[in-house]
């Protein structure tokens, strides 16, 4: 019996695939490989085993790793050298053994703080390696090479960018910016199906590369991608950042639907609840942090790009790139096969682009600003959509009634107000449905966290719109009074909670931008407003809120006649206010004339507007300056620590998200 127990145990040992008694060996320090001159040859041939790969590195001691430190040095040596090869099974398992390899390392040295660029190559020739390195990967990009040798060879190239939480302390990064990696990312967005199969990555990979020391130093990403010109490229960018964003209103569309037979209020407020769980929550991440990455590849390419303006409002028919595997609501959309030809994103029946999908995009993430990383997102929305209402272009493109869409807008639902259906039930410019989703977040985050910043930046898109129409006399059939009962219902909030928020942030400023919004309207409103009534309705909504210009008037004396932080600004704001104040006290009396004399105690809007339109020759108004003058949008320094804090998040999140796996079982 005995003997035969010992049989079995032998037997079982050497039921161990060959593979991974060559990784236990290497990993033990070994050097088989001195007794065999075909030992890299037929480890290549081998299928690779990624976990145990990673579950053998991550067993090693710190002195085990340091004596195992060479046979790893060597192996990576030997992956890399294989990408030289002419079998392409070779290659593809060379390239998924350094994959797993780099996981592991990265996974390893971080907890023992540790340089995993050590084990890449010794410091004497390391620049060296890495050039080696690239030039190999960038071969296989721009060659015929199969799809999933050019996916693994991408996903490679993500990890080394990821390999440190700060970019601007990883130097391999630093070897790539002098390489021609960016001229072969581009000629992959160029193709349709080399865009679809790997759109997302190479998108990512430039947008992590473009932010490597973008304060510190000359970036030849930045410059590259301000400079591209190719329409194709600039075409297939757009392309991929649409689909990657559709996909994820393609699935709160989803879940909207599946709660059709409960109320609308429940439903909506589930999925809500849903979508925007704790910052660690597996769905938080897969949806709002998976999205930022490409969010950010938009900034970069709105901010740096004048050419690339003219792909927003371009009519998208063919399939673009597949979303992000980690971009889904659930685990119903978490194919990693899926394109966007597979989406059902078609809720405006009719061809869609990059604005339209932004914008709808936009009116989910507004939902959530009560967290950080929700705040941020948000943050990074209105940020792009201020440097595009500063565009001529883009302006004039929104503006173009010719380009006209039925966007859907989510709206929140709140307790103050019904849910009611979609109001636009027909085409408009983009530029109405842009100040649709303005006028929304603005009556949706009036709260006790109340979002400064984030109001700040959406009322100045708002000054951006209203510029670019007065400078070139445009006038759009808009509802105007939803804007001006907007602004003026977040007045009348900030007066209401005093108190609290002026202890916490400078609220003056704030009412500033609001007031002088309405004194844009007041001075230039004859130059664009779509009709004489339209200026007869914007003087009835100032005299029907007089009370709320009252209070904000008597909140900025108090603060302006003390010493407080805050004297100066409540002053300007004070100062401000003297053409509302004049329209309210030269009409006012004049209503209350009439209706004594007409023995009335209540006046019908009707009657307030033929009062106005009586009255007008007699109110005198001063003109004020710099109410079409703003400060235009600069990144650094205002925005520095913001967008540094945004790519550390992004790095962290594509780093834990980078799934090699399946790339295998599609190579074998």
């Amino acid at each position: 019996m005995s003997t035969r127990k010992r049989s079995t145990s032998i037997s079982r040992r050497q039921l161990k695939e060959k593979v991974v008694q060559i990784y236990e060996s290497l990993l033990k320090g070994e050097e088989q490989y001195k007794e065999n001159l075909f030992f890299w040859d037929e480890l290549f041939l081998l299928k690779p085993k990624l976990s145990v790969i990673e579950t053998e590195i991550q067993k090693l001691s710190p002195e085990q790793l340091l004596v195992a430190k060479t046979n790893i040095s060597l192996l990576i040596e030997k992956c890399i050298d294989t990408l030289d090869h002419q079998h392409s099974i070779r290659i593809v398992n060379a390239l998924y053994t350094l994959c797993g390899l780099i996981q592991a390392l990265f996974l390893k040295t971080t907890e023992m703080k540790l340089n995993p660029i050590s084990f890449l190559a010794d410091s004497e020739n390391e620049d060296e390696k890495i050039q080696h390195l690239l030039s190999l990967c960038q071969s296989i990009l721009q060659g015929d090479s199969p799809e999933n040798m050019k996916e693994l060879c991408l996903k490679l190239l993500l990890l080394l960018t990821t390999c440190h939480d700060n970019i601007n302390e990883n130097r391999l990064i630093e070897c790539i910016m002098g390489s021609s990696l960016f001229e072969h990312l581009i000629q992959l967005l160029c193709d349709v199906p080399t865009r679809q199969k790997h759109g997302y990555n190479v998108v990512l990979l430039i947008t992590i590369l473009v932010n490597y020391r973008k304060y510190d130093t000359t970036n030849p990403y930045i410059v590259k991608l301000s400079i591209l010109d190719n329409e194709l490229a600039l075409n297939g960018y757009g392309q991929v950042i649409t689909a990657s964003l559709a996909e994820f209103v393609n699935g709160f569309n989803c879940e909207q639907n599946d709660n059709q037979n409960s109320s609308w209020l429940s439903s909506i407020t589930n999925i809500v609840g849903n979508m925007f769980i704790s910052e660690e929550g597996t769905v938080r991440i897969q949806q709002m942090r998976a999205n930022n990455a490409l969010v950010l590849a938009l900034y970069e390419a709105v901010h740096l790009n004048r050419n690339f303006i003219t792909t927003l409002a371009q009519t998208q028919t063919d399939s673009s790139s597949p979303p992000s595997p980690c971009n889904t609501l659930s685990a119903l959309q978490s194919r990693t096969d899926l394109s966007l030809s597979n989406i059902t994103f078609d809720i405006t029946s009719q061809p869609s682009n990059l604005l339209v999908t932004f914008f709808t995009y936009c009116s989910i993430v507004m939902q959530n600003t009560k967290t950080e990383s929700g705040s941020n997102t948000v943050k990074l929305c209105f940020i792009i959509l201020g440097c595009i209402t500063e565009d001529q272009y883009a302006n004039s493109l929104m503006h173009d009634v010719s380009l006209a869409f039925k966007v859907h807008l989510y709206r929140l639902p709140m307790r103050h107000r019904k849910i009611f259906p979609e109001r636009t039930t027909t085409s408009q410019p983009l530029v109405c449905t842009l100040l649709d989703l303005l006028i929304e977040f603005i009556l949706s985050h009036m709260m006790k966290k109340f979002p400064m910043e984030l109001y700040t930046l959406c009322i100045n898109v708002i000054q951006r719109i209203l510029c670019y129409q007065k400078r070139c006399k445009i006038r759009i059939n808009y509802h105007w009074k939803d804007l001006w009962t907007a602004l003026l219902s977040l007045l009348r909030f900030i007066v209401q909670n005093e108190n609290y928020l002026a202890k916490k942030m400078n609220i003056f400023n704030l009412c500033l931008i609001i007031v002088n919004i309405l004194n844009f309207f007041i001075t230039y409103g004859d130059t664009f407003l779509p009709t004489p009534g339209s200026y007869d309705e914007l003087y009835y909504e100032i005299i029907r809120m007089h009370q709320v210009f009252d209070n904000v008037y008597s909140m900025g004396l108090r603060y302006s006649t003390s010493d407080g932080d805050f004297k100066n600004d409540a002053l300007k704001l004070n100062n401000s206010l003297i053409n509302v104040r004049g329209i309210i006290k030269h009409f006012n009396p004049k209503i209350e004339k009439w209706l004594s004399a007409n023995g009335l105690s209540t006046p019908t809007e009707q009657q307030i507007l033929d009062i106005v339109k009586k009255n007008y020759d007699s109110l005198t108004l001063k003109l004020q300056d710099s109410l079409e003058q703003y400060e235009r949008y600069s990144e650094k320094p205002k925005h520095e620590q913001f967008f540094s804090h945004m790519i550390k998040t992004i790095v962290n999140d594509t780093r834990c998200n980078i799934n090699i796996s399946y790339v295998n079982e599609q190579s074998q």
